[in-house]
């Protein structure tokens, strides 16, 4: 019973809003789209990770890593064994060291982690102007806002600065970024991937997809223990009203 409640109480966590309103940086009220999995009974579309995962995998992973994350896992956003093993084997990494210690490089196998696009922190500073680019498979937990944050930060880039408003050379305005001076260019344009599907790839969707993809990576689990809460939530109002009822009765034969 108390496993029960526990995870009534989890579950009925995940239910509640996804974080503060306001951007870390500045004050900006973040952008609330509302997401397939809001609410008492939301849950993941498929559909829509699908997409996310497009767009990371043809965007984001080319700058960012998703380490807690394995190939295989990608089967829970629609894409086949052999679409894995085709995304796994795109990339290589070093394999383990051969009966005289040599380290070779092998294409990626389904239950690699997702595959960072540097061999090391140092070369994707490097690459990216000094800023270490983060890793996204947290990053809807990781800040405060979540989805929201990362769904306004996508589409927070202006082209010029506010008035008054100083941005460092190499860096970039983001009104949601905090102190709005981010080292990352702006990522998303009209028609910037084609969608398996054919859906329309405009910015907006662009974002509610990836931000979809990064959610499900942070929280795989979702649907499942959603599903699980609201079965225990259920199990006790049952219960709750057998023991009034034989509460009832038992007074009444006291009577």
């Amino acid at each position: 019973m108390r496993k029960l409640i526990l995870s009534a109480l989890t579950a009925a966590g995940l239910f509640a809003s996804s974080g503060a309103a306001l951007a870390a940086g500045g004050g900006e009220p973040l952008m609330k789209p509302g997401f397939s999995w809001d609410g008492f009974f939301g849950r993941y579309d498929q559909a829509e990770l699908k997409r996310g995962f497009e767009v990371f995998n043809q965007v984001c992973s080319n700058c960012h890593g998703l380490r807690l994350v394995a190939y295989r896992n990608l089967s829970a956003v629609g894409l086949t064994a052999d679409q894995i093993k085709d995304v796994a084997a795109a990339r290589e990494v070093a394999d383990a060291p051969n009966d005289e210690g040599i380290v070779s490089m092998r294409a990626g196998r389904a239950s690699d982690k997702y595959i960072n696009p540097f061999p090391n922190d140092k070369a994707a500073a490097a690459a990216n102007g000094g800023a270490l680019p983060p890793d996204l498979s947290l990053m809807a937990k990781a800040r405060v806002g979540g989805p929201n944050y990362i769904y306004s930060l996508m589409l927070g880039f202006k082209e010029e600065a506010p008035h008054g408003v100083v941005i460092p050379e190499g860096k970039y305005y983001n009104t949601y970024f905090p102190g709005n001076a981010i080292g990352m260019p702006p990522q998303l344009m009209e028609d910037l991937i084609t969608y398996s599907d054919g859906t329309k790839a405009s910015p907006e969707q662009l974002a509610r997809d990836v931000t979809a993809f990064l959610n499900w990576a942070a929280e795989p689990e979702l649907n499942e223990r959603k599903s699980m809460g609201l079965k225990v939530m259920i199990f006790l109002a049952v219960f709750t009203a057998l023991l009034y009822a034989l509460k009832r009765q038992i007074w009444k034969n006291l009577h």
